[in-house]
Parts: C-alpha cells; sequence; structure tokens
C-alpha cells in the first residue's frame, strides 16, 4: 500500500539511477569509503538509506564544468 510516503530504502538500481552513475561505479565507491555502504534488511537484501544518499549528494562539490553541449535543446519541429 502507497499512500504517497518517501522510500526509506533504496536498491543498488535505483542508487544508480538517482545519482546518474552506474552500478559499478557505486559499488567501487563504496569500497573506497567514498559513497555510504548500504544497510542489511535481511539475511540476503542490502539497500541504502535514502538520507545518506541524499546527504552525500548534496555534499558534492559544485562543477567548474559546463554542461552538456544537448543540455536545454529543443528539437525543432520537422
Amino acid at each position: 500500500m502507497n499512500i504517497g510516503m518517501k522510500p526509506i530504502y533504496i536498491d543498488l538500481p535505483s542508487v544508480a539511477s538517482v545519482t546518474s552513475l552506474s552500478e559499478t561505479t557505486i559499488q567501487r565507491l563504496v569500497r573506497e569509503s567514498q559513497f555510504p555502504k548500504p544497510r542489511q534488511l535481511s539475511g540476503n537484501r542490502v539497500a541504502w538509506l535514502v538520507r545518506e544518499v541524499d546527504e552525500w549528494s548534496e555534499a558534492r562539490p559544485i562543477s567548474d564544468l559546463p554542461p552538456p553541449m544537448n543540455t536545454g535543446a529543443r528539437k525543432k519541429a520537422a
């Protein structure tokens, strides 16, 4: 039953999706202690606390790189 509550935990594919990183990159960053570690939910199930992923995301430095060339571009009607 979904009553509009924000999830507490998210799985690896969801973490990759919300951070725009690959699953492999997330796993590498966890091993290097540069990303929050997942929590053990049951015997064979782990997931990340949304709050910790949010905090990690907010702590990322602001980039001096320009956005990709296609950002915000609109396709012209044919």
